[in-house]
């Protein structure tokens, strides 16, 4: 049993989750400091590229084609952290506090790696509801 279809090809889906990866990584990587105009053209840019990847192809559903793209998305962003995660931190990986204070940091640090994924997947499929309702609005005004 076959569920909607996305409304673009699986390689252009992964291929626009794609366009944000490299965030990600100069993130991570500490190559690109937040708050800098590199950092906001590579929040901003992805996304409005998926709009307008939106608006040209003319998906029939564009909303759940861009949230789908935003999963894909998100998917990358959990492998790219998990990847870099020691390159990510100056000195020791966070530790848990709290109740969680002491835990074993071998429990600590599956336990902070599942947040993060678990963050990741939220983040990307957030952005995707966001940029799929932005195409579905320009969508409707450019009949």
């Amino acid at each position: 049993m076959t569920g909607p279809r996305p409304g673009l090809s699986w390689p252009v889906l992964v291929g626009l989750a794609a366009l944000a990866a490299p965030r990600v990584v100069l993130h991570d990587l500490g190559v690109v400091e937040e708050g800098t105009l590199a950092a906001g053209l590579l929040v901003v840019v992805p996304p409005a590229c998926w709009v307008a990847a939106a608006l040209w192809w003319r998906p029939p559903r564009p909303f759940a084609t861009l949230v789908v793209v935003g999963a894909l998305y998100g998917v990358l962003l959990a492998v790219g952290h998990q990847l870099l995660w020691n390159a990510a931190f100056d000195g020791p990986v966070p530790a848990l506090g709290g109740a969680l204070a002491g835990t074993d940091p071998a429990l600590a640090e599956v336990l902070l790696r599942a947040a993060a994924v678990v963050s990741s997947l939220v983040t990307g499929t957030l952005v995707g509801v966001v940029t799929g309702a932005v195409a579905l609005l320009l969508h409707r005004l450019t009949r």
